[in-house]
């Protein structure tokens, strides 16, 4: 599996007792290439999980790993920001999307259906991604 991973999936797969953890570790075991993500979702990740031990213990697992540059794509960044104004996105939500656009053939792992329900990659495009069962 080739995927990006935002922060809702780091959070349910780091922690046990996350309503999503399940759907989360089971996503993991079928990965044989490393998620990629960006700093601002480990940032997120790890202020939700209160505990940036975690995070850094999933990097050096290999089952993420960071493959973006915010300071290279600013000016997209930028755009997507203007593009969604209205829906007040966050960073790791425009970094997410422009991970999209670099890595085309990459779902998203997300448990953010609100948001990239709406989120267009491409300008037009709907992002693949990949949630957790609704209930």
């Amino acid at each position: 599996m080739t995927a990006i991973a935002d922060t809702g999936f780091i959070v349910a797969f780091l922690n046990a007792r996350d309503e999503h953890h399940a759907w989360a570790a089971g996503l993991a075991e079928q990965v044989t290439v490393p998620l990629v993500t960006c700093e601002a979702v480990l940032t997120e990740a790890a202020y939700l999980l209160n505990d940036v031990r975690l995070v850094m213990e999933l990097l050096a697992s290999g089952l993420v790993e960071v493959k973006f540059n915010l300071t290279a794509n600013r000016v997209h960044l930028a755009e997507l920001a203007d593009r969604f104004g209205d829906q007040h996105p966050d960073l790791c939500d425009l970094c997410v999307v422009r991970m999209s656009e670099l890595f085309p053939d990459h779902a998203v792992l997300t448990t953010d259906r609100k948001d990239f329900a709406v989120y267009r990659r491409n300008k037009r495009d709907r992002i693949p991604a990949i949630f957790p069962p609704e209930k």
